[in-house]
């Protein structure tokens, strides 16, 4: 059995390298393997995303798809490829963009298995820590406000 740990991007998986080279050693159709990984992240395009390819003893390819890091997907629902705070924007001076809690909460829920989080309710919070140290707004104030009206019980009726 063999193992290969790499980063995609999300539906754009080639035959060439890295890819081809670590796994034409092993014996697999890389063209099936490829096509498997476009298909299984097609739905992180222009996310680099953590794969895990094992092939087996009886050379069956077992595909592992990780989930990109939370900044990364901030950024996509943000429509953004980098997060440096704009100084005359429409989300507001010194942040790079506005979420709203629902898409705080669709972040969190992809995110939830890595997480260390018991609740969705904890993990919606590890998400918005993230927009505070990204300077990203959440419905339409500084995370932190957002963070002490979620302790409060505020948006218990929407988080979970």
């Amino acid at each position: 059995m063999a193992s290969i740990e790499i980063l995609i991007e999300g539906g754009k998986a080639t035959p060439g390298p890295p890819l081809g080279p670590a796994l034409g050693p092993l014996g697999v159709n890389i063209k099936d393997v490829v096509d498997r990984l476009n298909k299984l992240t097609g739905d992180y395009a222009g996310i680099e995303i953590p794969v895990k390819i094992t092939v087996t003893e009886g050379g069956e390819v077992e595909i592992e798809v990780g989930t990109p890091p939370t900044p990364a997907l901030i950024k996509k629902a943000l429509g953004i490829e980098k997060a440096k705070p704009e100084t005359d924007s429409t989300a507001g001076a010194g942040y790079v963009g506005e979420l709203s809690l629902e898409e705080v909460k669709e972040i969190a829920k992809k995110k939830r298995g890595e997480m260390l989080a018991k609740t969705l309710k904890s993990a919606v919070k590890e998400v918005i820590g993230t927009c505070v140290s990204m300077r990203v707004k959440v419905e339409g104030k500084d995370p932190k406000e957002i963070l002490r009206e979620i302790e409060s019980g505020r948006y218990d009726g929407v988080i979970e």
